[in-house]
């Protein structure tokens, strides 16, 4: 007797040689040792296939399998499934010690998917909100389903039989939900559900909410979803829609508690970032300041690529449905009036500016920022005894020029040999240093400062507008550093003014600001060399000052790795769109469960990690901008 003997199949199912699928008519869960007995009491086992005996013709096979019967059930199932004690049942403070599973029914389950959120109501009417975290099919009997017979079987089968096996969800307890309508409320899991209390999947906007502890009202991001599919609720609209909390009643608003959005090329991270700008431009949103009055948001945009300008213009593409349905859901929307480009003049670079029709003013970087901004003009490689060199010669210069010294100027001085004797013979710099830092002022690119436009410390009431939205183009700027030394200049007068008591515009003191930088990893990155400390030192500080002052930054990446750590543990809000790279992706630090769907996610799909807003989500943006995006 050979292996052959059971496994050789010769015929499709009909006469001699018939195949173990012959009466494969659904009983087959049945099958097993000794379950093929002949009816003649010979022994299947012991009989080949060719000394198969002839069928009689009063020998009914189907005899053998169990008959059916039309029965119509009583009542209707409810829900997924239920809360199973087969592997244990257990709810615990810490989480790895939480067991909690729920064994899902066969027509369910090619609808349960990873992420999904549930609901298991409590005997009291209380319920546990809680979320799958993992599936698995697990064997139905006590036997080996890793057999050549079964596999044959299997193979020979036109579709997966469900009830030969379990499919069970593995949950995770978020939060108990408890109350009706608006005065529903959560508290951390306190409870361990019944065994057999009914799952059902958490169809309630309302519940949703309160389990995650999302916000009624505040920013528009996008639409809860789970894999990439939006979560349906039985309301109108079907969808969850998830909000930041933007006002004082809990804590402050989040926008001066910083954000950063994080996604690679082609992931949508502008046009995620233009629909949330457009948010914070509407024109019912106002913060109430220090002095009773209640104020809009200013909101500069400092932009690489000539893109936030378009936020002046409608959307040709968003038609009157998509319309009506932002403004059922209370999503600002269509372009934004109040939008004006402020155009850096530098020497032989233009400014093309053809994607808008925003109003354009130019300005110019006066050196007398130069003053409060000493690295500016420091370039790169300064090192600890060099840069207080620089302030040395910049603190004199002023002294002898005012502020109306120019670059030009400064350069010329620098020249003067007497100077230089003067200061090295005194022992306040030594010549070798001087002569260091007369090269790195000299590598400044030339045609930034001083230019035929109007000085960006005389337009103040034009770059912060309450209500207006501010964009600085630097496209069109020739070289990096000429792009570096512009961001700065114009983002250090807001920062210093925002902190200061003694401010030199009350305009941007007085007027609640959200200075939008892309490509932050530029500007923000950490360096071994004084100057880049400087920057880096004044933009933590004015992050950890921001909710005091009104002052909120809203940094672009795509490298949040290259963000200087000080300044990016002052964030509160992640958006996360698509990252490649894994150490972008470890660096955002967002759960791990999140972190692992960044890389497969569309254009457009994000997490959103705040945790002073929710818990942490997957998200779908609007499929649509809002305002003009070419």
């Amino acid at each position: 007797m050979t292996l052959e003997d059971f496994t050789e199949f010769t015929g499709d199912g009909d006469g001699d040689g018939g195949s173990l699928d012959e009466a494969d008519d659904g009983s087959d869960a049945a099958a097993g040792p000794g379950a093929e007995s002949a009816a003649d009491g010979g022994s299947a086992a012991g009989a080949a296939p060719s000394e198969a005996p002839e069928p009689d013709a009063n020998d009914d096979r189907e005899g053998d399998a169990f008959a059916d019967y039309e029965a119509t059930p009583a009542g209707s199932d409810a829900g997924l499934g239920v809360v199973s004690v087969s592997q244990g049942l257990r709810v615990a403070e810490e989480e790895d010690e939480t067991s909690l599973k729920a064994f899902v029914t066969t027509g369910n389950r090619e609808s349960v998917r990873l992420g999904k959120y549930l609901l298991i109501p409590y005997p009291d009417g209380e319920r546990l909100f809680c979320r799958i975290t993992g599936l698995e099919y697990a064997q139905e009997f006590q036997s080996d389903d890793a057999t050549e017979i079964h596999a044959r079987r299997q193979m020979r089968r036109d579709e997966f039989a469900e009830r030969d096996y379990k499919f069970v969800a593995d949950l995770e307890p978020m939060s108990v939900v408890y109350g009706e309508g608006e005065g529903m409320k959560r508290r951390m899991t306190d409870r361990v559900p019944k065994p057999g209390a009914v799952v059902e999947e958490a169809a309630d906007d309302a519940e949703i909410k309160t389990g995650l502890k999302i916000p009624d009202d505040g920013v528009f991001l996008g639409h809860l979803s789970v894999g990439g599919e939006k979560v349906r609720t039985a309301a109108e609209p079907p969808t969850v829609d998830y909000r930041v909390k933007d006002d004082y009643g809990d804590g402050d608003p989040l926008a001066f508690r910083h954000t950063l959005v994080a996604g690679g090329t082609g992931s949508g991270k502008t046009h995620a970032s233009k629909n949330v700008l457009r948010q914070y431009l509407d024109s019912d949103r106002t913060y109430p300041m220090g002095d009773g009055r209640e104020s809009r948001m200013a909101v500069v945009q400092f932009d690489p690529q000539d893109e936030y300008a378009q936020m002046h213009d409608d959307n040709p593409d968003l038609d009157d449905a998509f319309a009506r349905r932002l403004e059922r859901e209370g999503i600002a929307h269509g372009g934004h009036d109040d939008t004006v480009a402020l155009v850096p003049r530098v020497a032989n670079a233009t400014y093309p500016g053809e994607g808008h029709r925003a109003e354009r003013v130019e300005f110019t970087i006066p050196f007398s920022l130069a003053r409060d901004m000493p690295w500016l003009v420091a370039g790169s490689g300064l090192n600890d005894n060099q840069y207080p060199a620089l302030l040395t010669l910049l603190n004199r210069f002023f002294d002898d020029y005012g502020d109306d010294g120019t670059y030009s100027q400064f350069l010329s001085y620098l020249d003067d040999p007497a100077l230089k004797e003067e200061l090295h013979e005194s022992g306040r710099i030594h010549e070798a240093t001087f002569d260091a830092v007369k090269r790195r002022v000299r590598g400044v690119p030339s045609g930034v400062f001083d230019q035929d436009a109007k000085p960006i410390t005389e337009l103040d009431h034009t770059l912060v507008r309450p209500g207006g939205l501010s964009v600085v183009p630097t496209y069109h700027l020739p070289t990096s550093r000429q792009k570096e030394i512009v961001v700065l200049a114009v983002a250090g007068l807001l920062v210093d003014d925002k902190l200061s008591n003694d401010p030199a515009s009350d305009r941007i003191k007085e007027t609640p600001l959200l200075v939008g930088m892309d490509e932050a990893h530029n500007f923000l990155a950490d360096a071994d060399n004084a100057q880049a400390q400087k920057v880096v030192q004044k933009f933590t500080e004015a992050a950890k000052q921001g909710r005091k002052e009104r002052l909120g930054l809203f940094l672009i990446t795509q490298d949040p790795q290259d963000v200087a750590e000080s300044v990016f543990k002052q964030v509160n809000t992640k958006i996360v769109l698509n990252l490649g790279d894994e150490d972008a992706i470890s660096s955002v630090n967002i759960p791990s469960n999140l972190a692992g769907k960044v890389p497969y996610m569309e254009k457009g799909q994000m997490v959103v990690y705040s945790p002073d807003n929710s818990e942490p989500v997957e998200l779908i943006g609007l499929s649509e901008c809002v305002t003009r995006h070419d």
